[in-house]
């Protein structure tokens, strides 16, 4: 069932770049209300981002909610975003903190790019250059480009790098 679902929704992608989007919103719900959770996601993208339906942040917080409830990584650093940004629901780091830090153990760049930030602005939790560089080191590792600049920049300026921290910069990720 699970690979019908996985082919279901590429082809509901595909269907994207040449299709009306009335059908597949109603095909993307008809999976999210069955609690499809990257239908969920893709629905919170479609009214995030206004595709085939008015754009309604609140209504993107939803869907998000629902796939990040479920574990879906990708889902919840969307909803770290939104909580991060005050996009749709009131801002709120300690909730941005929480659904990133859930995204970025299951490995999610973009959510470890995200926590580094955090922690190096000090932005709802203590300034931490050393925690920061832990989560800019994760995401870089996989090429996340802005991470990379982030490690680079920190150890240009000796902000809370150690010498193996360094040795990653110097081994490329720059």
């Amino acid at each position: 069932m699970k690979l019908l679902t996985s082919i279901l929704f590429t082809l509901l992608l595909i269907g994207f770049a040449g299709s009306s989007y009335g059908q597949d919103f109603d095909e993307t719900k008809l999976l999210a209300e069955q609690g499809d959770a990257s239908a969920q996601l893709l629905l919170g993208n479609m009214y995030r981002n206004g595709f085939g339906v008015p754009e309604n942040y609140a209504e993107a917080v939803k869907w998000y909610r629902l796939a990040a409830e479920q574990g879906y990584e990708k889902a919840q650093n969307k909803l770290g975003a939104m909580y991060s940004s005050g996009d749709g629901v009131p801002e709120n780091y300690a909730e941005a903190l929480t659904w990133y830090r859930a995204a970025a153990e299951q490995g999610n760049a973009r959510a470890q790019y995200s926590l580094g930030l955090m922690y190096d602005s000090g932005n709802g939790v203590p300034e931490n250059d050393s925690v920061a560089v832990k989560w800019y080191r994760l995401a870089a590792e996989q090429g996340h480009a802005n991470a990379r600049y982030r490690l680079k920049f920190m150890d240009d300026y000796g902000f809370g790098v150690s010498e193996s921290d360094a040795e990653v910069v110097k081994s490329g990720i720059q």
